[in-house]
């Protein structure tokens, strides 16, 4: 299963951004050939009973914001979700709008920081399965809303929340995916906009400069990636003898791989052995009520007018 969803999402020319023939050699020849186990291992440590955390939340989040649209505009407003890659498909999702006659369509990437390899590529596949289709909905695309008012409030209150149960820690980092930076060079908003969100959550949260940080995970490949990396800024820190840091992922709206065993476990083992002493992962909003509100507050906006 791994290896179809790899094939897929790294076949992907706004992910891997180099010649088709040379990404193709590079995917069959040795990607698929190592990855996919190195990364069945890890989806091990996150497996819940009800599967995939990034599925279910997504899941819990879709039913949520369904109970709440109906609730606020007393119509009828189907809300379905699907990822970009792997199932359940786009596709699959655009033909049961189309089943149930959906004439006016939002599409709501759950990307709050806007990259080509993410929300760009979320339209390309929405554009693509409508090539195939002879009737067209009304379409609206929500292309970015990392500085969306209730977005921000959310993160800064769930942040508030860890911080009057567990205390303040010396450090906040906000962890956002990272990009190669070849990308940022070419133009994708995507660091700007993380450091724009960064920016509005610390004031809402009080915080000085010198109490919190912007990093960036995940990389992968020899490439030189958006800086200052996540793993690299904890292992600095603690030499610096920083004692505590919590850490939270404000690109990250449904908690994944990425954050649960990336954050959550293999970052926070480079910060104790390096040695710090207090490190805790503050949850991504989820399906949590003040989440399921700014989403419906930011669909409503986007219906205005339609």
């Amino acid at each position: 299963a791994l290896r179809v969803y790899l094939a897929e999402f790294l076949s992907d020319p706004r992910v891997v951004e180099i010649p088709k023939l040379i990404r193709l050699c590079i995917l069959h020849g040795i990607i698929l050939r190592v990855r996919p186990k190195k990364s069945a291992k890890a989806y091990e440590t996150v497996w819940t009973e009800r599967g995939s955390p990034l599925r279910f939340h997504t899941e819990d989040q879709a039913k949520a914001l369904s109970v709440k649209l109906n609730q606020d505009l007393g119509l009828p407003v189907l809300v379905d979700y699907a990822m970009r890659y792997g199932e359940p498909s786009i596709a699959a999702a655009l033909q049961r709008m189309a089943e149930a006659h959906c004439d006016r369509l939002l599409i709501l990437p759950l990307y709050p920081q806007y990259a080509s390899a993410t929300t760009g590529s979320t339209f390309d596949a929405v554009a693509q399965d409508y090539q195939r289709r002879r009737a067209l909905p009304s379409l609206r695309f929500v292309a970015n809303y990392h500085d969306y008012a209730p977005y921000i409030n959310a993160v800064a209150e769930s942040i508030k929340a860890h911080w009057e149960l567990n205390g303040r820690a010396e450090k906040l980092l906000l962890s956002y995916h990272g990009l190669p930076k070849y990308s940022h060079e070419k133009g994708d908003p995507y660091f700007t906009q993380c450091q724009e969100t960064s920016t509005l959550i610390a004031q809402a949260l009080g915080l000085k400069e010198d109490q919190y940080m912007v990093v960036f995970q995940s990389r992968f490949g020899a490439a030189e990636w958006l800086q200052p990396y996540t793993e690299q800024t904890l292992k600095a820190l603690a030499k610096e003898w920083v004692k505590s840091v919590q850490m939270v992922c404000p690109g990250f709206p449904a908690d994944c791989l990425e954050t649960i065993e990336e954050i959550g476990v293999e970052n926070r083992d480079y910060f104790l052995e390096g040695g710090g002493e207090r490190y805790e992962y503050i949850p991504a909003l989820n399906a949590s009520d003040i989440h399921i509100q700014a989403l419906s507050e930011l669909v409503q906006q986007n219906l205005k007018g339609w």
